[in-house]
């Protein structure tokens, strides 16, 4: 009995049969590699329009760069806006107001020129935004800067073709 249990014990630890190899140990190492592979080449492979457009960047931002240093021979010129006072957003019982002066930053005189013909849009622009704000909108550090942002998109959209490069505030008053 104890030769047919030893003799049990040997059939069990057969080598393991070719369909079972290839089912459990060959398939999922295919399977893997070629993940693998398709992974990196969806991942790491440069796209050709990406390339090109790669290519573009570099050009835009060596105009860019010129036009900086093209910027640099010219001194800035600045153009003082009219004091602008806008109601704000009420949020009680009195009606908050904001007064406020700003200067805009052009690159050159010939901008200035446009930049003073487009005068009455960009104030208008101005004044729309301020009116939509309500005070704790303009609160703090952090809400100066937003609201110096914000204006600078909309000033810029108004003023084209000129450029303008920024806002500047030399005053203002929040009034609640």
């Amino acid at each position: 009995m104890a030769e047919e249990g030893a003799e049990g014990a040997s059939q069990t630890k057969k080598k393991m049969s070719g369909k079972k190899l290839v089912l459990f140990i060959v398939l999922p190492l295919l399977l893997l590699g070629g993940g693998g592979a398709a992974a990196y080449f969806l991942l790491f492979k440069e796209d050709p329009k990406e390339a090109a457009a790669g290519h573009e960047g570099e050009a835009e931002a060596a105009a860019e760069e010129e036009q900086a240093a093209e910027d640099e021979a010219h001194p800035p010129v600045f153009i003082e806006l009219p004091k602008m006072q806008a109601n704000l957003i009420m949020t009680g019982k009195k009606q908050p107001f904001m007064v406020t002066t700003m200067v805009l930053e052009v690159g050159s005189p010939e901008e200035q020129k446009l930049v003073e013909e487009l005068q009455p849009r960009i104030e208008n622009e101005i004044v729309t935004y301020l009116r939509s704000l309500r005070p704790e909108d303009v609160q703090g550090a952090a809400g100066l800067q937003r609201l110096r942002e914000e204006l600078l998109l909309r000033v810029k959209n108004a003023a084209k073709p000129a450029k303008v490069k920024d806002i500047l505030f030399k005053e203002m008053l929040v009034q609640q």
